[in-house]
């Protein structure tokens, strides 16, 4: 894991990307400038990596230009994340059991039908693996302390790793 920056320590972010059931919000080099994607990732031996097409645009983009930013941060008070920049890789090999592990992550299994879509044979998926360069953690949790409980505790956002870890 690349040095961690901000409120929190390595400990504490790691706490954080595990947990954390937002998706990534990653930015790359696309075609005529700059691109934002949301796609769901899961933090695996200090990467923060998803799945994708193999032929999707961003698959496209990223063998062209490795350069990424991202964002993993919740949705609802207190704000709080990890965000940094680093570089993209596209693998072919391992696309399919990280998309799995992702719909096991995000839906609880694959007997969806969106499961099934993306799982089907045509598609051949690729893994985005993202090493970080730098990262910097923030956590608003003590200056939103009076909004009471926050709609991300009864959303499945995780708590602040610094400042209370309900249920763990």
């Amino acid at each position: 894991m690349a040095p961690v920056e901000g409120a929190w320590s390595q400990a504490e972010a790691e706490w954080f990307l595990e947990r954390a059931l937002v998706p990534v919000r990653l930015g790359c080099h696309g075609a005529g400038g700059l691109w934002m994607v949301s796609l769901w990732y899961r933090y695996h031996e200090g990467a923060v990596e998803c799945a994708t097409a193999s032929d999707s645009d961003l698959a496209t983009f990223l063998r062209r230009d490795d350069e990424v930013c991202f964002e993993i941060s919740t949705n609802e008070p207190p704000y709080m994340g990890v965000r940094g920049n680093g570089s993209a890789t596209i693998e072919t090999d391992g696309g399919t059991a990280v998309l799995r592990d992702l719909l096991e992550r995000y839906l609880g299994g694959t007997g969806s039908d969106l499961a099934r879509w993306l799982l089907r044979e045509e598609r051949e998926e690729a893994v985005v693996r993202v090493d970080p360069a730098r990262l910097y953690t923030w956590d608003f949790t003590p200056r939103m302390a009076d909004l009471g409980e926050a709609p991300s505790v009864t959303r499945g956002e995780p708590t602040s790793p610094k400042y209370g870890q309900p249920g763990e």
